[in-house]
């Protein structure tokens, strides 16, 4: 989980949008690895990233 937090920090934008029907919510991405999803929220000004939500299927 934590190497797919790197990925995802080096490159926010690498990860899929979450709902592409949404032109507002290009910001909100999905980043999944196997049975692992994370959904997190890229804030540009701040240069952070917020985890929404981690799901494990399994």
């Amino acid at each position: 989980m934590w190497d797919l937090f790197d990925v995802a920090a080096a490159d926010p934008r690498g990860f899929g949008q979450w709902d592409t029907a949404v032109t507002e919510g290009e910001d909100v991405r999905i980043a999944p690895a196997g049975q692992l999803s994370v959904n997190y929220f890229v804030n540009r000004p701040l240069r952070h990233l917020s985890v929404l939500d981690i799901v494990w299927l399994g």
